[in-house]
């Protein structure tokens, strides 16, 4: 569903993305994960499209058997490509003095004529998946709402939603939960693995948390500094591991519970350990 070649992207001196390779098959729900910096909303961007036109940008990318960009420069095809991709962003992107119902109709534009959406006027079988879409995420009782009414957690649902109702069959969520609480940010995983199960739709997921990427995703694509230092089952992201790749930033990818537990973890194994000695 995803081919990535090649793909480096140079911001001045810096590189963003430094030979990035990875290929993601139909069906996966991947996790990407990194600490500030390391590339993953800009690899996020030029896989939907939506980062182009760039002379500082060599590769390309392939996205449903078509290329999507190379060296830079979206292909022809990019414009009905990206029809079938759905991008849900870490700010949600609703318009918010629109209706919920409105913004989630949204996601058939490629498929509806611009008279009828300028007017509103979206036909009645848009209209009954959208609000199937918004019942598949706990959303239905909010369809005629204002999107400005609604907390954060209840935004990136009709995000979702939006998503739901383009029919995108490929999904790319750029860090969906970095601005949520935790009892929001598990009901939008919960969400996503949800679509991904009965839906066997391919999903790339940005954390900057890794235990939703081990909770959720069983594989795990590792950026650092613009490479990829890891590629493989997400189960194996130990915090161990993560220290042998990342060093001190390791502490970025944790949220403080986690944090706080794994120190408490390491304090009672010490004093346990230091025990016989004492005694």
């Amino acid at each position: 569903m995803i081919q990535i070649k090649q793909l480096t992207k140079t911001f001045r001196n810096t590189k963003g993305l430094d030979n990035v390779n990875a290929e993601i098959g139909g069906g996966e729900m991947v996790a990407l994960i990194g600490s500030s910096g390391s590339g993953k909303s800009t690899l996020m961007r030029h896989i939907s499209g939506l980062m182009c036109c760039d002379p500082g940008t060599s590769g390309q990318i392939e996205v449903l058997n078509h290329v999507m960009q190379r060296d830079g420069r979206l292909s022809r095809n990019a414009r009905k490509v990206r029809t079938e991709v759905g991008v849900i962003f870490q700010q949600f992107n609703l318009v918010d003095r629109l209706s919920v119902m409105t913004n989630v109709l949204m996601g058939a534009l490629g498929r509806v004529p611009t008279w009828r959406a300028v007017s509103n006027l979206f036909p009645p079988a848009e209209r009954r998946l959208a609000l199937e879409s918004l019942a598949r995420v706990g959303m239905a009782d909010k369809a005629w709402q204002r999107a400005s009414t609604l907390s954060g957690g209840q935004q990136q649902r009709v995000a979702i939603a939006r998503a739901l109702t383009q029919r995108a069959r490929v999904l790319l969520a750029d860090e969906p939960i970095a601005s949520l609480d935790p009892e929001s940010s598990r009901v939008v995983m919960d969400i996503l693995a949800e679509v991904h199960r009965q839906d066997k739709m391919t999903i790339v997921v940005s954390l900057h948390q890794v235990e939703y990427a081990i909770r959720y995703c069983p594989r795990t694509i590792a950026l650092r500094r613009g490479r990829v230092v890891y590629d493989g089952p997400s189960h194996a992201l130990t915090p161990s591991f993560l220290k042998d790749i990342y060093g001190a930033e390791t502490e970025e990818l944790f949220s403080p519970a986690v944090e706080g537990a794994a120190r408490s973890q390491k304090a009672l194994h010490s004093k346990s350990a230091a025990a016989p000695a004492a005694a």
